[in-house]
């Protein structure tokens, strides 16, 4: 099998992706516990001392948090991704281990979707007219479909490699 251009870009790229993936978390726990204190918010946001930009300070905090439930999520997914290139790249892509990781790329890309829908909700639950906090995060078809995708894909992984054993069982 002739080896593809896009595999040694494929792996680099999810090795960097790794890394930023922990920066990013490194930057959101950052933002969480030393830089942010409620002064420094209200003049990034343009707040004015109320109510409703009390709760909207809580609810970015609370968006934050979610935030750094997403940086384990994305290297579950990034370090499943990068061990099913190295199985590509050996010639032998088609193995249980590989349905096995698909499978759980499908329940990572699903618990992402449902972060994004609760990210949307808070954000929904702490806009005012006086203080909106407008985010795309409400998740998107693509992402839905991307989750169903996957866990197709897993089930036609873990069928392919079934039928390769029959094969070489039989040979």
């Amino acid at each position: 099998m002739a080896q593809s251009v896009a595999l040694p870009f494929a792996f680099i790229l999810l090795r960097i992706l790794i890394v930023l993936n922990w920066l990013a978390g490194a930057a959101i726990a950052a933002l969480l516990l030393v830089l942010p204190h409620t002064d420094w918010i209200m003049a990034a946001f343009k707040l004015t001392p109320s109510p409703e930009a009390d709760l909207l300070l809580i609810g970015l905090r609370a968006i934050a948090v979610i935030g750094l439930f997403t940086i384990p999520i994305n290297h579950l997914i990034l370090t499943r991704l990068l061990a099913m290139v190295r199985t590509v790249r050996s010639g032998d892509p088609f193995v249980a281990s590989n349905a096995r990781r698909l499978h759980v790329i499908a329940w990572a890309l699903l618990a992402l979707q449902c972060l994004g829908i609760l990210i949307y909700a808070i954000a929904l639950g702490v806009s005012t007219p006086a203080h909106p906090l407008k985010l795309e995060t409400s998740g998107s078809l693509t992402g839905w479909l991307a989750v169903l995708l996957t866990f197709i894909l897993a089930r036609v992984f873990a069928a392919g490699s079934a039928m390769r054993d029959d094969l070489e069982g039989t040979v």
